[in-house]
C-alpha cells in the first residue's frame, strides 16, 4: 500500500502527543492507494458554536455518511466540518472496477433534455459533457457491503484527520500563546488599578476639606461630619471585591489554557472572559478617577482582543 509521506507525520503526532489548546480551524489531507482504489480525503473546517458537518462523496458511498459522521466526532467537538472524499480505481490494476450509475444517469439526461427544452439552449450534450459529471461513474460495486465501502475509505480517513489534528494543535499553540500575552497585560492593568484606588479616597477627601475650609472662610470645619462623608464615598466607590473575583477569573483563565490537556474548553473560556468583562465594566463605572478610567479603557480593549480570539477555540 502506497501513502503519501507528508499525511503519515500527523498520525503519528496524534499518538504520541498531548493535545492541549485546539483550533477550530484547520484543514487535513490524504491520499492513499491501495491495490484496486486511491482514495483522497480532504478536512476543512472553520468556527461553528456547535459541530456542523457535511460530507461531498461518490454517490455509492452515501451508505456509510452517518458512520463518516460519527468517525468525525472523534476528533472534534465544534465547527463547521467539510468532508471531500474521491474514490478513483487503480490504472490497469487486477479487478479494477468502475462502472455506470445507471439510474443516476437516466435521470441527469433527463434532466439536461427539460433544461434544453424550458430554456431553449443548444443541445450540444455528447460523451465528454456527461463523463464530466463524476456521480455518472461509480468504484463501487452494487453487492459491496458498508463494511467492505468503509474499509477502503477509513485509512485515507485516518490519515487526512491526523494531518487536520495537527494543523489545529498548531493553530491552537499560537492561539494559546497569544492569548495568554493579552491576559497577562489585563492582570498588570489590575494591579496597576490596585496600587491607584487607595489614592482616590485620599484625593476625594483632600478636596471636599479644602472646599468646605474655603466655604466656611477660616473658620474651624468639622471634621467629624467630612469623615463620615468621605467614609460614604469610600465605601460608593470601594473595589476590592472587583478586584478579587478579576484576579480569580483571570488566574482561572490562565490555568484552563495552560492545564486543559485534550478537552474542548473554548466554551468556558467564552464564560470566564464574559465574567472578566463584567468586573472591569463595574470597576470603571465605580471609579472616581480619570487614571483609573483611562486604565480600565485599556483594560477592555485587549479583552475584546481575547474574545475574538477565543470564538476561534474549541
Amino acid at each position: 500500500m502506497y501513502i503519501d509521506i507528508f499525511t503519515v507525520k500527523a498520525v503519528i503526532y496524534f499518538k504520541s502527543e498531548m493535545i492541549k489548546i485546539l483550533s477550530m480551524t484547520g484543514c487535513g489531507y490524504a491520499r492513499i492507494r491501495g491495490e484496486k482504489h486511491i482514495v483522497t480525503a480532504e478536512i476543512k473546517s472553520v468556527n461553528s458554536r456547535y459541530l456542523d458537518f457535511s460530507c461531498k462523496m461518490p454517490r455509492a458511498y452515501s451508505r456509510i455518511e452517518e458512520k463518516i459522521k460519527e468517525f468525525t466526532g472523534k476528533y472534534t467537538t465544534r465547527g463547521k466540518i467539510d468532508v471531500y472524499l474521491t474514490v478513483e480505481a487503480v490504472p490497469g490494476a487486477e479487478d479494477a472496477f468502475i462502472s455506470i450509475d445507471e439510474a443516476y444517469l437516466l435521470n441527469y439526461l433527463a434532466c439536461l433534455g427539460e433544461l434544453k427544452e424550458k430554456y431553449g439552449l443548444k443541445d450540444d450534450i455528447s460523451v465528454m459533457t456527461v463523463a464530466q459529471n463524476r456521480d455518472v461513474f461509480t468504484s463501487a460495486k452494487a453487492d459491496d457491503t458498508a463494511d467492505e465501502l468503509w474499509d477502503r475509505i477509513e485509512p485515507s480517513l485516518k490519515a487526512a484527520f491526523g494531518d487536520f489534528l495537527t494543523m489545529k494543535k498548531t493553530e491552537g499553540d499560537r492561539l494559546a500563546k497569544d492569548i495568554l500575552s493579552k491576559t497577562e497585560t489585563i492582570e498588570e492593568y489590575v494591579n496597576q488599578i490596585e496600587k491607584l484606588a487607595p489614592q482616590v479616597v485620599k484625593d476625594y477627601e483632600e478636596k471636599l476639606t479644602a472646599r468646605i475650609e474655603e466655604l466656611l472662610n477660616g473658620a474651624e470645619a468639622d471634621k467629624s461630619r467630612i469623615i463620615e462623608e468621605v467614609a460614604i464615598f469610600a465605601d460608593r466607590v470601594a473595589i476590592d471585591e472587583e478586584l478579587v473575583r478579576l484576579k480569580s477569573h483571570i488566574k482561572q483563565f490562565k490555568d484552563m489554557i495552560k492545564e486543559n490537556g485534550d478537552a474542548p474548553c473554548g466554551r468556558k473560556l467564552d464564560f470566564l472572559l464574559q465574567e472578566i468583562n463584567r468586573e472591569i465594566n463595574t470597576t470603571g463605572s465605580k471609579c472616581n478617577s480619570a487614571e483609573i478610567a483611562k486604565i480600565v479603557v485599556d483594560a477592555k480593549s485587549e479583552a475584546e482582543k481575547i474574545r475574538e480570539q477565543v470564538q476561534n477555540i474549541e
